[in-house]
């Protein structure tokens, strides 16, 4: 009777219904998809590591790019009513351009080489994967210093250091009659780490091939540290009020060369290394091959036989270029022959000034065949550039300004409305020449109106930007 009655007492215990036996499986059926779906992510990210890091980099900026615009929207809740949910693509696209592409993105690089010169120490499948980084980011990093120096500096590259130029201008850190030299360098310096990385094989190549290579890509990194050090600010503090504007606009300069160290650093350790693990061929040299031979089968010399294969390569090159017009010190003269840099022997002649609010006088800033300046002239205490048509359009509004005062203001207003952004856009010769021509029938106009109005409009004109009016010079 007691066995009975414990079976009874545990039959239900035992018999659970069957609704309750699948909600509780629910979660267990989902939760190993959840982990095939996370493991296949990382494994694409593994596959394609470039493009992970490239994407990301964008993703970033357009976050960044949407972050900037609510942070608008709540210290200016009135902006909402003019914004449309239509200026979101164009916003979150600018952002990973502008953001993403040029301010995350060379940072992004810079830790990915960081990250493969650690990790990819003897691990063939992590330096594989790493090439890519190399190969694109080398000419990118160049190509970002580029636009950096011309876009946020200022830099004219296409003037050497004797040129007068215009108001925050800088003049070129390479001398131009030299620039072939040194990218004929770079680009030898480039073309040997592709010959080192996807050309050459180890396994099939005399080791003299590797090492000629490693010394291309050493001519190549010095020509990027002398570079940076020419670019680099000695004053890393001067005009920075904070932390981030050092960062951006002083040691952004340094991620080319720094990266190109890395590069060059970490080829030639891995591939060191991949030749100690080959075979030594049995061959038989003759008496005075034998030396360099022994010297070159034991890979770890070859950092040092590249540094020395270095110094002949670099004077053949120097020989074809002298060849080509160059002169024999032309490396050294590119950097030198410059002003306004860390390595520059010159001193350039004093910027001109012109405010470049106002329409006509970035005209005067063009091709002196075009806009034909006349002379210098003095404006809010700054000398400027002036010809005759910024001469007419002052005397013109200084005929407003008397005659009819209210509307001079009302011109003047819509000038200086109009005027303003379009001249922000004139960032180069041509386009102040083009300003220059559709002022023409302007300046035609207002030399009618001088005419008709003035009983001496030369002298009004040719009195402009002089500091002094027409009663300085009455008895």
């Amino acid at each position: 009777m007691e066995n009975q009655m414990q079976q009874q007492d545990n039959s239900p215990q035992t018999n659970l219904p069957p609704a309750n036996l699948a909600e509780s499986n629910l979660p267990q059926d989902n939760l190993p998809q959840t982990k095939n779906q996370r493991k296949s992510l990382w494994q694409f990210c593994k596959k394609v590591p470039f493009l992970t890091v490239t994407l990301l980099s964008l993703l970033a900026g357009s976050a960044g790019a949407l972050l900037s615009q609510m942070a608008v929207f709540a210290t200016s809740p009135h902006s909402l009513l003019d914004f449309s949910i239509l200026e979101i693509p164009g916003i979150l696209l600018e952002g990973a351009i502008i953001i993403g592409g040029f301010m995350i993105y060379p940072w992004a690089l810079t830790a990915a080489e960081i990250y493969l010169a650690i990790r990819g120490n003897k691990r063939p499948e992590v330096y594989r994967k790493g090439r890519i980084f190399d190969a694109v980011g080398i000419p990118l990093g160049a190509a970002y210093s580029v636009l950096y120096l011309q876009l946020l500096d200022d830099v004219v590259f296409d003037a050497d250091w004797e040129e007068v130029l215009y108001n925050s201008q800088m003049h070129t850190p390479i001398y131009t009659q030299s620039a072939p030299s040194i990218w004929v360098l770079a680009l030898v310096g480039y073309v040997g780490y592709l010959a080192v990385n996807y050309i050459i094989t180890l396994k099939k190549a005399p080791p003299l091939l590797p090492v000629l290579g490693m010394a291309a890509m050493y001519l190549g990194t010095a020509v990027s540290i002398v570079w940076g050090i020419q670019v680099f600010p000695a004053d890393l503090f001067s005009g920075c009020n904070y932390l981030t504007d050092i960062i951006w606009n002083k040691v952004y300069l340094l991620l080319f060369p720094i990266n190109c160290v890395i590069v060059t650093a970490r080829t030639v350790r891995h591939k060191v290394w991949e030749w100690s693990l080959l075979p030594v061929p049995d061959r038989e040299y003759p008496s005075w091959l034998r030396a360099c031979n022994r010297l070159l089968m034991q890979s770890g010399y070859w950092p040092f036989a590249a540094f020395l294969l270095m110094w002949p390569l670099l004077g053949m090159l120097i020989a074809l270029l002298l060849l080509a017009g160059q002169r024999p010190d032309a490396v050294i003269k590119a950097f030198t022959e410059t002003a306004q840099w860390n390595l520059s022997q010159r001193v350039a002649p004093q910027n001109i000034y012109y405010d470049e609010h106002y329409l006509c006088t970035v005209a005067a800033g063009g091709h002196k065949s075009i806009v034909r300046p006349r002379r210098l002239g003095v404006r809010h205490g700054h000398e400027v550039i002036v010809n005759r048509q910024l001469c007419i359009a002052n005397a013109f509004e200084q005929i407003l300004e008397e005659k009819t005062p209210r509307f001079h203001k009302t011109v003047r207003h819509l000038y200086d409305t109009c005027g303003f952004p379009v001249a922000k856009l004139i960032r180069s010769r041509f386009a102040a020449d083009l300003i220059y021509l559709l002022m023409k029938p302007l300046e035609w106009f207002f030399l009618i109106v001088l005419y008709l109005t003035d009983e001496k409009p030369e002298n009004r004109i040719a009195l402009q930007y002089t500091g002094k009016g027409l009663e300085d010079f009455t008895i």
